[in-house]
């Protein structure tokens, strides 16, 4: 139904979260992530991800990463951002040794293709020291510690406010991850703010995960969103961004912001 009303969500103007969106917004995911469009030191395309969240460049970058780190070895999956046929199929989790971590089972898994799924808290894990060669946390870490009933969980234990769990998650990523793996973590950013199920992180925040992981080295990329779409950023350009919250309806305005008008994209080496 949704893929049939792509032609209705484009003459009513491409309007986020609309019947259409979802099917638009995973076919652009796809051409990002098989183009490498969010490559390492490249501009974005014209109009990338315009009127779409922040996954179209997260996805993206983070399997653009991957493939030009080799092997991933044993990869985590802090999150379930990967727990989608469509990506699970494309290298290099195609055939990968991927153990998925989040708080309570979904609707879908893909046990059948060799995947793990662990259920838990970030902030503390079942794993032993250096269990990991790479770990990616996309859009996941900005949660850790809040209030996870909106999406995630009926257990109501998660509705939490503890605004420092990301520091404590950080720390966990680096007990699990074996020397010289990799992590990737991805998150909102802009102005600070606390919408009670996630944050926006500011510059205090991206360096309190590098101080509590302890990287040997690491590197942040940003990226802003406007009207035309998605674009590289630096942190100062993008330090005010709001959000618009699409359950609360703040940070709503006229350039079809779908979620975050600014992310930033962390590596960290072990």
């Amino acid at each position: 139904m949704d893929a049939a009303a792509i032609p209705f969500y484009r003459l009513r103007g491409s309007q986020p979260w609309t019947l259409g969106y979802h099917t638009t917004k995973q076919r652009a995911i796809e051409a990002a992530i098989d183009t490498d469009a969010v490559a390492v030191g490249k501009e974005l395309p014209p109009m990338f991800g315009a009127a779409l969240d922040e996954r179209v460049v997260e996805y993206a970058w983070v399997f653009g990463h991957l493939r030009r780190a080799g092997p991933t070895g044993r990869l985590l999956d802090a999150g379930s951002i990967f727990n989608h046929d469509y990506l699970l199929r494309r290298p290099p989790l195609q055939g990968s040794d991927l153990t998925i971590m989040t708080l309570a089972p979904e609707k879908q898994c893909f046990w059948h293709s060799g995947i793990s799924y662990v259920f838990g808290d970030l902030r503390d894990t079942y794993f032993k020291d250096g269990a990991f060669d790479t770990i990616v946390c996309i859009s996941t870490i900005e949660h850790v510690g809040l209030d996870n009933t909106l999406l995630y969980t009926s257990d109501r234990e998660r509705a939490e406010c503890d605004e420092r769990g990301f520091v404590a998650a950080a720390k966990e990523f680096r007990r699990i991850i074996k020397p010289g793996g990799v992590c990737y973590i991805s998150f909102p950013y802009g102005a600070r703010l606390n919408l009670g199920w996630y944050q926006v992180f500011d510059d205090a925040m991206v360096e309190q995960i590098v101080e509590a992981y302890g990287p040997s080295e690491h590197s942040v990329e940003y990226f802003s969103y406007t009207k035309q779409g998605w674009r590289r950023a630096s942190a100062v350009e993008v330090e005010r961004s709001i959000p618009f919250d699409v359950h609360s309806g703040t940070g709503k305005g006229d350039d079809r912001a779908a979620s975050s008008r600014a992310i930033a994209c962390l590596r960290l080496v072990a």
